[in-house]
Parts: C-alpha cells; structure tokens; sequence
C-alpha cells in the first residue's frame, strides 16, 4: 500500500512538473506578442489614467496561459510544498535561459536562399524579409530575458513562502485563502521586479509603475476567476491519492516549507 501511493505521489508530481514546465516555456516564447485584451472582449480601450499615463489592457500573449502555471504552482505547494516548487521552480528557470541561448544561436545561422525566397510574401503580397521577422519575434531584448527570469524565480519563492504561512493559520480549511492570497502578493512583485529590470532607463519610473498596475489588475481579477479551477485540480488529486493519504502529504509539505529560502 505505502509503495503504491508512493508511486501515485512521484506520477502526480511528474505530471504537475510537466504541465508547469511546459505552460512556463510556451508562455515565455510567446510573451513577444502584445495583444489588445479589451478587444479580445469586443469592448472599448479602457483609457485609464494612472499617474497622468493613459493606460490600456495590452497584454502579452503569455498572460493567455500564464494562469495555468498560477494553478499548477498552487498545487505543487499544496501537495510537495516548498522544496517540490523550488526544484520545478529552478530547473524551468534553467530550461528557459537555455531556450534563449539555443534561439539566439539559431538566429546567427545564415538562412538558405530557397527558404527566404519562398516566405518572403504575406497574404497581401507585401514582400518581407523572413529571416529578418525571425530574429524580430524570436530575439527578445537581454534585460527582458533577465527580467523575466529574476521575476520568475523572485515570484515563485514567494508564493511558496505566503502560500505556506497562510495555510499553517488556516489548516486544511479555506484554500482559496492560501492560494488567491499568494498568487495575488507574489504576482505584485514579479509583475514590477520584471519591468524595473527590463525598462529602467528606458521608460521613466511613473511610466514603468503605471505599467506595472494595469498588468497587475489583470492578475488580480485572474487570481481570483481561477479559484474554482484549484478547488477543482484540488478534488481530483485527493480523489487520485484518497483523501487521508492526500491530506497526510500535503501535512508533511507544509512541515517542509517554513522557511523562505
């Protein structure tokens, strides 16, 4: 029986790994793309004014899947605690750079002349440079990357660490608590640690905070719409592992998890 569930415990951990890792990568290479949310909603620009800044809700493409990993995290907090986020937590930030350094090799290669010849015309017979928009989507400023990846990495600590604090006052009870209210202080920093890294002195600094509150808006409200999606992964793993196995694991994550580093 104990070698049985010891086995559901590392598929699960596995599959959760998988599904984190895989949402953190894809996000990350289409983080380039910036996309109107108010018209992906059919509704008006929303023309806030933060600090004398007009501000829309122009996200990256990323933000579209970023929530799954939000879900996952959660999970993996609640079930492996905080050595089962940090280790998937250091080997996606890893992964990434080494998807970074393996882009801008390729973006060196010299391109064959068929290649360039036979993509060089959109839709509306505008002529382009391929190789060129190649290196232009795929090639994202080094700050960012470093920005994005200190982000990450500042973020996913401290989720852990809220994550851990408020389940050690609410116990078993009120998971939404534990995991809206880490996702919401977590996502609070990464969302200015990422643009201070990236934009300083580029953009001013009422430019980048203003920034920095329209993104974070939208993972407010995110945090809070995904709420049902937890309890629901939730239901499914104590169903996987039964529900004392699954609430003796998630006890002894929680004992692993006092400390934030």
């Amino acid at each position: 029986m104990e070698l049985e569930l010891e086995r559901k415990k590392h598929r699960l951990f596995i599959v959760l790994c998988g599904i984190f890792l895989t949402n953190a990568l894809v996000a990350e290479m289409i983080g380039v793309k910036i996309f109107s949310g108010e018209g992906t909603l059919g509704l008006q620009p929303a023309n806030l004014n933060i600090l004398g800044f007009t501000m829309d809700f122009n996200l990256t493409a990323g933000a579209v899947i970023w929530p799954v990993v939000f879900i996952t995290s959660d999970l993996i907090n609640e079930y492996f605690g905080k050595p089962g986020v940090k280790r998937i937590s250091y080997l996606t930030a890893g992964l990434i750079a080494y998807s970074f350094v393996v882009i801008f090799l390729t973006m060196r290669l010299p391109p064959a002349g068929w290649w360039l010849d036979a993509n060089n015309q959109d839709n509306a017979g505008n002529y382009f440079n391929m190789d060129f928009a190649f290196n232009k989507i795929f090639g994202q400023g080094q700050r960012i990357i470093i920005g994005s990846l200190a982000a990450f990495l500042i973020g996913q600590l401290t989720d852990v660490f809220v994550f851990q604090r408020l389940r050690k006052v609410t116990g078993h009870r009120q998971l939404w608590l534990r995991a809206t209210g880490s996702t919401v202080v977590s996502q609070l920093i990464d969302s200015f640690v990422v643009l201070f890294i990236a934009f300083a002195g580029v953009f001013s600094t009422s430019q980048i905070i203003a920034i920095g509150i329209t993104n974070y808006i939208y993972k407010f409200v995110v945090a809070i719409l995904l709420t049902p999606l937890v309890y629901a992964g939730h239901s499914i793993i104590d169903r996987y592992l039964g529900k004392e196995h699954a609430q003796k694991i998630s006890e002894e994550a929680s004992l692993q998890s006092q400390k934030f580093l």
